[in-house]
């Protein structure tokens, strides 16, 4: 039976997009689905005692931006680690990955323009029209989608999926839960790889 990722993240994570491709390419190696699952990173954080940047001390402020070019550098992907549109409303977006789901399409390659959007591209992932382009680009009725992402149904699932992260055990986005183990941050993907190759028992506290 193929494996089965919870994939948690939101939209304007830098973190969700320095580790997009290279997880997309670790599912692919073994044929492992990924369920995504947008959320409210604001609730995450207010669970798990985070802060988000802004509110961080200057030394670890300072240390985010070198890491998101170190990070960048080694994944391979363009980044601007202080982008125009950044801090910018998820929902829109999230709505969106949450609508393409809920009918049956694949969100991943979608979700890849998404996060490059915001990070290399100088996009605001707010702006209705901003989505609207890449989801033609990607073949998908914008118009459809769009007013699916309104719909109040769409909202509630992505609050569902905030819970399920926080009971999961999530601290932050990208969170990838298998087996009940949550892998939290791009950085553990390589760990990820690892459980799914030898199919380890999960690791609990």
């Amino acid at each position: 039976m193929p494996a089965s990722i919870d994939y948690y993240m939101t939209s304007p994570s830098p973190f969700s997009y320095l580790g997009h491709p290279m997880l997309r390419a670790v599912a692919r190696k073994h044929g492992a689905e990924l369920k995504v699952k947008p959320v409210n990173l604001a609730a995450v954080f207010e669970n798990s005692g985070a802060v988000v940047p802004a509110k961080r001390p200057p030394v670890r402020q300072r240390y985010r931006l070198i890491e998101l070019q170190r990070v960048a550098d080694y994944r391979g992907l363009p980044i601007n680690p202080k982008p125009k549109h950044w801090p910018t409303d998820p929902t829109l977006a999230d709505h969106t990955i949450i609508a393409l789901i809920e009918r049956g399409h694949d969100p991943l390659s979608y979700m890849e323009r998404v996060f490059a959007a915001v990070w290399a591209n100088e996009e605001n992932i707010a702006d209705r029209d901003v989505l609207s382009a890449h989801l033609r680009a990607e073949g998908f009725n914008a118009e459809e989608i769009m007013g699916a992402a309104d719909e109040p149904e769409t909202a509630a699932i992505r609050a569902r999926n905030t819970q399920e992260a926080i009971d999961a055990g999530a601290v932050g986005v990208p969170a990838y839960v298998l087996n009940g183990e949550v892998f939290w941050g791009q950085d553990r993907i390589e760990y990820l790889d690892q459980a799914l190759a030898t199919g380890r028992k999960a690791y609990t506290a």
